[in-house]
Parts: C-alpha cells; structure tokens; sequence
C-alpha cells in the first residue's frame, strides 16, 4: 500500500468517525450551537483537546497558504477543516498534495 493510499483511508476515516461523534450528540442535544460550545470547553481535557485543535488547524491553514505554488489550493481543505475537522482536512490535503506531485 502506498502513501497516497494511506493519506485517503485516514481522510475517510478522519470524516467518518468524528461525524459518528457529532451524530450522537446531536441525538442527545438536538442542533443547539450553544450547548455545542459548551461542550467543547466543559472541563479542562475537553478544553485542551479544543484548544490544541484550534491551534493545529491554524498553523495547518498557514502552511497552505504559504505553499500554495508547491500544493493544491488550499479553500477545499479550510471548508473540510471547518465542516468535519482537521482529521479529514490534513490527511485530504496531503492525499491531494500527493496527487500533485505525481502529476509533475
């Protein structure tokens, strides 16, 4: 198995679970965004977990920019990190980086 082929089964499985994750919350708590936030920063794991993400998916979006001559554009993948996660966005990029590469 090949690079390439592993950056696309973690950008499957880094949408996948996380919305599993989300479709149980909303199961308990319906669509309320403030019970959302809430949850993000209930406690102090929860809050690191959040604020790590955060960051990372920060620093993730400057690296794309600052590559862009070297990668896909990077609008698809902040939407990804945005809509599901840094978990799909990340491995996506690089499965399409990857692709980019092989076409040069």
């Amino acid at each position: 198995m090949n690079l390439k082929t592993v950056y696309l089964i973690f950008a499957i499985l880094g949408a996948v679970i996380p919305l599993v994750f989300l479709a149980d919350f909303v199961a308990d708590q319906g669509l309320d965004l403030l019970a959302f936030v809430a949850a993000l920063f209930a406690n102090g794991a929860a809050g690191m977990f959040t604020a790590d993400l955060l960051i990372s998916s920060f620093v993730f979006w400057l690296y794309m920019f600052s590559n862009q001559e070297d990668g896909p554009k990077p609008w698809a993948f902040i939407a990804l990190n945005l809509c599901i996660g840094l978990s799909c966005a990340l491995p996506a990029y690089l499965w399409a980086r990857t692709r980019t590469a092989i076409a040069n």
